[in-house]
């Protein structure tokens, strides 16, 4: 039985690799080793700065090689109480951050754009620490949500090119 699963699974790994496929995430493909040389830009605040850390993160940046190409973004974000207490302050609230971007080819090709959108709660302390706290903390998980989005939007754009 042990032989027979082992048959079928080499059996598979020829005709897919007879089919020319590539993984997206392979260490030698295009889309790995392009993800690696795209210089970032944000806007210079918290929030961009934090998206800017989380892109250059999930991209995994190489600072030693030129970059081939160049994603600016544009982040936009907006803040909405949810539920009210009896003294009609709020209990949650809702930030969505909407990142546009646009990823330049430095060899002078075309740009391309794209756009995303993260929405996140977080609890509404007394305490003004507390309330800082959670409110960067909800900052924290948006922008690391956003980078994933915007990695994945630029895996599918890089895959596509010839």
């Amino acid at each position: 039985m042990r032989g027979l699963g082992l048959t079928i699974v080499a059996v598979a790994g020829l005709l897919v690799s007879g089919c020319g496929f590539t993984p997206i995430y392979g260490d030698g493909g295009a889309v790995g080793s392009s993800l690696s040389r795209i210089a970032v830009t944000t806007q210079d605040d918290r929030l961009g700065y934090r998206v800017r850390e989380q892109l250059e993160d999930a991209l995994g940046r190489n600072g030693a090689a030129a970059p081939l190409y160049r994603l600016e973004t544009a982040i936009e974000q907006s803040r909405r109480p949810l539920g009210r207490r009896i003294d009609d302050t709020a209990t949650r609230y809702e930030l969505t951050v909407r990142g546009a971007w646009t990823l330049t080819p430095l060899n002078g090709g075309v740009p391309v754009t794209g756009v995303e959108t993260v929405t996140t709660t977080y609890a509404a302390a007394d305490q003004p620490y507390a309330a800082i706290a959670a409110q960067q903390d909800g900052e924290e998980r948006a922008a690391a949500e956003l980078a994933r989005l915007i990695r994945l939007d630029l895996m599918r754009t890089l895959s596509a090119q010839p």
